[in-house]
């Protein structure tokens, strides 16, 4: 069985969560991880859509299996400059956005400068505004304040800002003592690190993967198109993607979860039942669940037309899409079925 390497864990973690990468704007991150897999031994290539794609040649040829992980996060991108200055937003991907009410944020310029800023409510004194706490904070009521003297939004035009930029806000990474891995976009880069992990610990132990496999590094998921772009030659396709916690669901930080169901309808039967055998057959803490509110790599390639069979897997996260959390236990659950899947 893999052995669950808490300083890899925490490298890569660092690494991935502190490049920004909101859907649309993956480049940085793609190019690290394309470093990482390089220094380690395998081939990879980025695809036309910017997704990194690694084929890896198998002891056993008669079927193509793939997994996956999603380096593009949540973000925001200018709508429009307003007269006083401030920048008003729109949403890449879908953020629980009363969250980002007071949070520190980068623009990224198209000719490549970076400004800071706070995301802050349009009503945001208490000492002014009568509704500064009642106010709602959907993506109009919120809008960038930048650390520049602007006045104006030609001043804002002047500094090179347009519709269109990018904006990305603080993830606050952090691995408490207690094992808690507390940040945003656990969803997915909890998932990539595992993969990261999983080609590491193959390459420093001489295994062989069961069959040809493709490993995926997907972009877009979060505007579900992401996986549109995989191989046809798959047969089989277990996606890693968070884990649903709350309300009646089964799921939770400490466990990997394995999904039946989500949105899009049903994942393959024989394939998720195999991976729940997997599980309880080596004593992983897991559970089975469905996400009502969800989609995942798996129906963007299906809509694409690709015929294989999907499953999805992935460490139970809490708050998703907001200020996440998950365990140290939970991502090595997850390690550890889809090294059973792929290798064992």
């Amino acid at each position: 069985m893999i052995n669950f390497n808490k300083k890899d864990f925490e490298f890569y973690s660092k690494e991935l969560f502190l490049c920004d990468s909101p859907t649309g704007f993956t480049h940085k991150a793609i190019e690290l991880v394309k470093g990482f897999v390089g220094e380690l031994g395998y081939e990879s290539k980025v695809l036309n859509n910017g997704a990194l794609e690694i084929s890896i040649k198998g002891k056993d040829s008669s079927k193509v299996v793939a997994t996956s992980a999603h380096i593009d996060t949540l973000g925001l991108m200018v709508r429009s400059i307003k007269g006083n200055g401030n920048l008003a937003l729109t949403t890449l991907g879908g953020p629980s956005t009363p969250t980002l009410d007071g949070e520190y944020c980068k623009v990224y310029t198209r000719d490549g400068r970076v400004y800071q800023g706070t995301i802050i409510s349009t009503s945001p004194a208490v000492h002014v505004y009568k509704d500064a706490n009642s106010k709602s904070r959907d993506i109009d009521s919120l809008e960038v304040r930048l650390d520049e003297v602007v006045k104006s939004k030609t001043d804002v035009e002047k500094l090179g800002i347009q519709n269109g930029d990018i904006v990305c806000y603080d993830t606050k990474f952090t691995i408490t003592e207690s094992g808690f891995l507390k940040t945003r976009f656990i969803d997915d880069k909890a998932s990539a690190v595992i993969l990261l992990m999983l080609l590491k610990y193959v390459k420093e132990n001489n295994l062989e993967f069961k069959y040809d496999t493709k490993i995926y590094f997907i972009v877009y998921e979060e505007v579900g198109h992401g996986a549109s772009t995989v191989s046809s030659s798959i047969d089989e396709f277990v996606t890693l993607d968070m884990g649903c916690v709350g309300l009646d669901l089964a799921g939770n930080e400490f466990a990997v979860s394995i999904c039946a169901k989500d949105s899009h309808g049903p994942y393959d039967y024989e394939l998720t039942t195999r991976l729940i055998n997997l599980a309880k057959e080596n004593n992983l803490d897991y559970t089975v669940d469905i996400f009502p509110f969800y989609g995942s790599d798996v129906g963007a390639a299906r809509s694409a037309g690709v015929d294989f069979k999907g499953a999805l897997i992935g460490t139970g996260v809490a708050a998703s899409h907001g200020m996440e959390r998950t365990h140290i236990k939970g991502i090595e659950n997850t390690l550890k079925l889809i090294y059973l899947y792929l290798i064992k």
